[in-house]
C-alpha cells in the first residue's frame, strides 16, 4: 500500500461533480471577481515541492490528487469560481494534460485527480494552478514537482537480535537490539515496526479549510525509523510491550512514497523477571493495614536497577486500583494497604528499571469470607423443627472485625436493619404463619460503611 493509497483520518471529499479535462470557465456569476493565484498547493495530500531537483514521490496508480485554494479580489463575497490544474512530464513540456475544477469556493482547498494515464511510474511530473473567474484567469501558481512512483519495495527487510536470538529463552531486563536491512531493495528509505500485526496507517489530517495537515511518518520513533542511506539499514532499541513470554515485531521497508513491502516478523522469547510480593503476616486480617514487601528479580537489578514498582488491587471497595511505589536504591519498596474486598481481593505488580524495562506482573491473593454466621436452635440450618406459630431465636455472629449492623430478610420481604451487639453479635426473633421450605438472607455492614457478603439460610418448619 502506498502513502496515496491508504486511509485517511480526514479526507476531502472530491467526488465527480464540477470535474472535466476541460478548460471550463467559471459560473457567470463570478464574472466580476478579479481571481488571484491559488495558494496552499498539496499533491497526494503531501506538501508541494517547488525544487525540482527533490521532487515529492507519490503513488499514483489511481491518479493524483492535486489541489490549492482558488482566491478573488471580491472580499464581500463568495462566488464560485474553477480551477485549473496543468501537468507535463519534467523531460517534454509541451505534453501537457489540463483538469478543471469547477464549482470551487474562494478560501477552500479544491481538490482535482490529475488521471492515472497521464502519469507513467518512474517518471517525474510538473503541475501547476490557477484560478478562473468568469472569462478572467490569475497568473499560473510556480510549478510543483512530483515523481510517480505506484511500485512497492521488491524485497522484504531481514531482521536480526544480536542480544535477544530467536530460539531459546531470553533473560529479559535490558532493550531489545534489532537490525533492519532492505535486504537488496535499493529504493528503501525506512522502515514501519510494531508489536502488532497490523502497522499503523500513514494517514493526513485535515484541517480548516480543507487544508492538508501532513507529517514527516518518521517523526514518530514508536513505529518508524530512516534507514542509514537508501537501500540500507537501521538499528532499534525497544522494551517489548510485555514483560515475558513470546514476542514478535512486525516489520516492512518503505520507500519514498512509503510504499511498503510485503510484512515480515522476528519471534523471540522471554523469562519472567517479575518481582515478588510479600506481606508482613502470610494470611493479612481482612480490613488490616498490612506492609507488602516487594522484590526485585535479582538478574533484572543486575541488568538495571529498579526504580518503581506499579501496585493494581484487584476486587478492594471502589474498584480496581493502580498506585505506583518508588523504590530504594536497593530495588525494594515497601507499601501499606488494607484489603477490603468482600470476597478477597488481588495483587498484580510489575516493577520498571531504570532502562525502562516493564517486567511481567508478580501475582499475590487472598480469599475472605465475610458472611455473618447464623444459628437457631429451633429452626436449625438445612434441617426442621419448630411449627406454625412457634418463634424461634436467629443469632448473628461476623467472621471479621468492626461490624456494626446486620440487615436480614424472611422469604424475600422487606429488609430489617439490627445494630450489632458488645461482641457484634445480633439476635432476632421471629414466627412463621406457614409450615414448610423457608430461608434467610443476611448481611452484616462494617463501622466504615462497607457492605459485606450476603449469607442464605434454609430451613424448614414442621
Amino acid at each position: 500500500m502506498s502513502f496515496g493509497a491508504r486511509s485517511r483520518v480526514v479526507l476531502a471529499s472530491l467526488g465527480t461533480l464540477g470535474l472535466s479535462l476541460a478548460a471550463a470557465v467559471s459560473p457567470a456569476s463570478a464574472a466580476d471577481a478579479t481571481p488571484t493565484t491559488p495558494t496552499q498547493l498539496f499533491n497526494g495530500y503531501r506538501n508541494c515541492s517547488t525544487d525540482a531537483d527533490r521532487p515529492t514521490y507519490l503513488w499514483a496508480r489511481n491518479g493524483l490528487d492535486v489541489e490549492g485554494i482558488p482566491g478573488t479580489t471580491d472580499t464581500t463575497g463568495n462566488s464560485p469560481v474553477s480551477v485549473r490544474y496543468q501537468v507535463w512530464p519534467v523531460t517534454d513540456p509541451t505534453q501537457t494534460t489540463t483538469v478543471t475544477r469547477t464549482y470551487a469556493t474562494p478560501g477552500f482547498e479544491a481538490v482535482a485527480n490529475l488521471p492515472a494515464d497521464a502519469l507513467t511510474d518512474g517518471q517525474s511530473y510538473a503541475w501547476r494552478a490557477q484560478t478562473v473567474a468568469g472569462t478572467a484567469a490569475s497568473d499560473w501558481s510556480a510549478p510543483c514537482y512530483v515523481t510517480i512512483d505506484s511500485t512497492r519495495p521488491a524485497s522484504t527487510p531481514t531482521i536480526s537480535s544480536p542480544n535477544y536470538p530467536p530460539d531459546v529463552w531470553n533473560q529479559g531486563g535490558e532493550p531489545v537490539t534489532f537490525t533492519l536491512n532492505a535486504n537488496g531493495a535499493d529504493d528503501v528509505t525506512g522502515f514501519e515496526y510494531s508489536w502488532q500485526q497490523d502497522l499503523p496507517v500513514i494517514g493526513t489530517n485535515i484541517g480548516d479549510h480543507g487544508v492538508p495537515q501532513p507529517e514527516d511518518p518518521y517523526s514518530d520513533p514508536r513505529y518508524f525509523t530512516r534507514a542509514d542511506a537508501p537501500g540500507g539499514s537501521a538499528t532499534l532499541s525497544l522494551v517489548p510491550p510485555s514483560g515475558a513470554g513470546p514476542m514478535t515485531l512486525w516489520v516492512r521497508s518503505l520507500d519514498r512514497a512509503f510504499n511498503g513491502s510485503a510484512i515480515t516478523s522476528y519471534s523471540f522469547r522471554v523469562g519472567s523477571t517479575a518481582p515478588t510480593v510479600t506481606p508482613a503476616v502470610a494470611s493479612p486480617e481482612y480490613g488490616k493495614p498490612t506492609t507488602f514487601t516487594l522484590r526485585p528479580d535479582a538478574a533484572l537489578q543486575s541488568k538495571s536497577p529498579v526504580v518503581s514498582y506499579s501496585v493494581q488491587t484487584i476486587g478492594g471497595q471502589g474498584g480496581d486500583k493502580t498506585i505506583d511505589v518508588a523504590a530504594a536504591a536497593d530495588g525494594t519498596a515497601k507499601i501499606e494497604l488494607a484489603l477490603d474486598g468482600i470476597y478477597g481481593e488481588h495483587l498484580r505488580v510489575t516493577s520498571k528499571s531504570a532502562n525502562g524495562w516493564v517486567t511481567d506482573a508478580a501475582s499475590w491473593g487472598i480469599s475472605y469470607d465475610t458472611t455473618p454466621t447464623v444459628a437457631s436452635d429451633i429452626y436449625p440450618e438445612n434441617g426442621s423443627g419448630g411449627g406454625v406459630g412457634v418463634p424461634g431465636t436467629f443469632t448473628f455472629t461476623p467472621k471479621v472485625k468492626g461490624v456494626a449492623s446486620y440487615t436480614y430478610s424472611f422469604d424475600g420481604d422487606p429488609e430489617v436493619t439490627v445494630p450489632a451487639g458488645a461482641h457484634h453479635t445480633a439476635s432476632v426473633d421471629w414466627t412463621p404463619a406457614s409450615d414448610g421450605y423457608h430461608y434467610l438472607t443476611v448481611y452484616a455492614t462494617t463501622r466504615s460503611g462497607i457492605q459485606l457478603a450476603a449469607y442464605d439460610y434454609y430451613f424448614t418448619v414442621d
